[in-house]
């Protein structure tokens, strides 16, 4: 019989001594750098690449390029899913509000190949130096049996954290009202605050334009047929569902209003990190700006 030293050309004592010959240091960190990323990946199955890093390397350092291989190695992934559906009502000829979060247009221009015409660019303003500048809100929905959640939120440019939120069974002013005057009881804005939204009939009716009024809050909105001047508020619906809701099956309208609670409460303004923030949470970073101030 033909032993397998002979066929792999090593010898016995060799082969016996790699067996008991220790793990190497990189093993070793190795190992210690796994077992730390399937901790963070099964608290947080939604989290990236970054996001994994930046909870690992604040227990053990280690390199983008570490988390990278070992991720691929042991197929560690994002796991979201997708789905979509417009809730924008701007069909209607109540008041419209100048979009605030332009900047001045530049000079270049280009022609839009579907149509033709020349197009001036704009660049957005989605960064603010303090809190309390700049709000933007949306609105969304999440099937239950018992039929449709709305949910609006009120959102803050500079800290991405949300500051105000509502949850109704009806897409009407008082959604987008009450999401309004949760934000201004926590926070207390000052006077020439921005609150940017889509042209939606609810924040065009007259009973929320008096309302933003009354705080002296400046109304703006999105051009027409541009969802990018507010994506930052998209993006936070982008997050709700395919990191939470998208994973779920609401029996009750009650238990959909306690996941997207426990959602925004605690997972995206407390434990959840914001690459635009430094990989913090908003917690964090306002504790943080707040104590500098």
């Amino acid at each position: 019989m033909v032993k397998m030293t002979e066929i792999f050309e090593v010898s016995r004592s060799g082969y016996y001594d790699w067996l008991e010959r220790p793990d190497s240091a990189r093993k070793v960190k190795n190992n210690e750098v796994l077992s730390k990323i399937k901790d963070v990946h099964k608290a947080h199955p939604m989290y990236g690449l970054d996001a994994i890093w930046s909870e690992v390397r604040e227990i053990t350092p280690c390199c983008r390029g570490r988390i990278y291989r070992l991720t691929k190695c042991e197929n560690i992934h994002s796991e979201r899913k997708k789905k979509w559906k417009s809730t924008t009502n701007s069909k209607h000829k109540l008041p419209i509000a100048e979009n605030l979060l332009l900047r001045e247009r530049t000079e270049v221009e280009r022609i839009d190949p579907k149509t033709g015409k020349r197009r001036e660019k704009h660049e957005r303003t989605f960064t603010f130096a303090s809190p309390n500048m700049a709000w933007v809100g949306d609105i969304t929905y999440n099937w239950t049996d018992e039929g449709w959640l709305y949910t609006a939120i009120v959102k803050d440019l500079c800290t991405k954290d949300v500051v105000g939120f509502s949850m109704s069974d009806r897409i009407d002013r008082h959604l987008v009202i009450s999401a309004m005057e949760m934000a201004i009881k926590r926070e207390h804005p000052p006077k020439g605050l921005i609150f940017h939204s889509d042209r939606g009939s609810q924040y065009c009716s007259e009973d929320y334009r008096n309302l933003l009024k009354t705080h002296g809050i400046r109304q703006s909105m999105s051009r027409p047929g541009n969802p990018y001047d507010n994506a930052v508020a998209e993006n936070f619906f982008n997050n709700l569902k395919c990191e939470c809701t998208n994973f779920c099956h609401f029996k009750t309208r009650n238990e959909a209003r306690l996941t997207i609670f426990q959602y925004i409460e605690i997972e995206y303004n407390r434990n959840r990190r914001h690459s635009a923030l430094g990989r913090v949470t908003p917690a964090v970073f306002k504790r943080k700006f707040l104590m500098a101030a």
